[in-house]
């Protein structure tokens, strides 16, 4: 059993500035943020106001103008990008409102790309993706490409990909954005149910009060800084 109080996550006073001719705009001003192993946290706020930068740099995608970012204890920022790409590959998965899936590979290789990317023999990364597709019930989709996939049968795919790891933390940027409501609710509870499995964290950038409503905790991101909601 994983221990309650580990933080997978946490941000240290997280600026992040960009410059605009003549004048910066600051767009985080000092973030500070723990999350604890198993948690699922929502982070709210207008549209603007910094949700998916932050997000981006929790997940070293984006570096901070200044401050810190620690995943499973390890320093995400100044090392360099082969090692922060390692860092994600071994701890991190995200899900993004469009489902990124490559055009030319199936839902299976798709899928098993992370594990690919780490150097797995291909026959065992083939052998789980297929096994995570079925438990998302795409089982019967396994050699159909993205183009003939649904919208929402491309968004398990996408959940299924950013699973196939068993990473600590799942990053997710309005991962039902681009979806009916139907289809909406499958992926979240499916999203829901494997981070109780799996007991991995769980950080949801989102604009709807449902999907936040059914989080551990829900923060707003306001004037750069995040607080309770």
């Amino acid at each position: 059993m994983t221990e309650p109080t580990k933080s997978v996550l946490e941000c240290r006073h997280v600026v992040r500035k960009f410059r605009e001719g003549s004048s910066e705009l600051v767009v985080l001003s000092g973030v500070d943020l723990n999350v604890r192993a198993a948690e699922r946290v929502a982070i709210v706020g207008a549209s603007g106001s910094g949700k998916t930068t932050l997000l981006q740099i929790m997940g070293g995608l984006d570096d901070p103008s200044e401050g810190e970012v620690f995943v499973d204890g390890q320093p995400m920022h100044g090392s360099n990008e082969l090692s922060k790409a390692d860092l994600r590959n071994r701890y991190i998965g995200f899900v993004y409102q469009f489902h990124h899936l490559l055009p030319e590979f199936t839902a299976a290789e798709n899928v098993a790309m992370p594990l690919l990317i780490r150097r797995e023999p291909k026959s065992e990364a083939l052998a789980k993706a297929r096994d995570i597709l079925a438990r998302v019930g795409l089982g019967e989709r396994l050699t159909h490409k993205p183009g003939e996939l649904s919208g929402g049968e491309r968004q398990r795919a996408a959940v299924a990909r950013a699973l196939i790891t068993r990473p600590q933390l799942v990053l997710a940027d309005e991962p039902t954005g681009n979806l009916d409501a139907g289809n909406g609710e499958h992926v979240l509870k499916l999203m829901l149910e494997l981070n109780r499995e799996l007991e991995t964290s769980l950080v949801v950038v989102t604009h709807d009060q449902t999907i936040a409503s059914r989080m551990d905790r829900v923060l707003v991101l306001e004037n750069g800084v995040l607080h309770d909601q």
